[in-house]
């Protein structure tokens, strides 16, 4: 069995995406077991979540935990609701332009 393949985004997101399919009981390197099937393009629970807790992809809310979300747990429609915040719009004040070629 080879090892799927998950990445994280952002260094606070509290999910993974699958980019492979993820089994239940497989890990990606360096993660959580899955809990549950995950499928590709997906996100699983890379730590525990509380319910009412924000899900973080990105770096940005995405959605809010609806019931407690346990880490390898499959995040999604049934565990994750949307809720009114209040949102920070300046993320992107800090960028710059690149000159990737000459």
């Amino acid at each position: 069995m080879t090892t799927p393949r998950a990445l994280r985004l952002d260094p606070s997101d509290n999910v993974v995406i699958a980019i492979d399919e993820i089994a239940a009981g497989a890990a990606p390197a360096g993660g959580v077991s899955a809990r549950e099937r995950v499928p590709k393009g997906h996100k699983m629970a890379a730590v525990g979540v509380e319910a009412g807790a924000p899900i973080r992809k990105f770096g940005q809310i995405i959605g809010f935990a609806s019931r407690p979300i346990a880490a390898g747990e499959w995040v999604h429609e049934h565990n994750c609701a949307v809720k009114e915040f209040a949102r920070d719009y300046h993320f992107g004040e800090d960028t710059r332009r690149e000159n990737i070629v000459p």
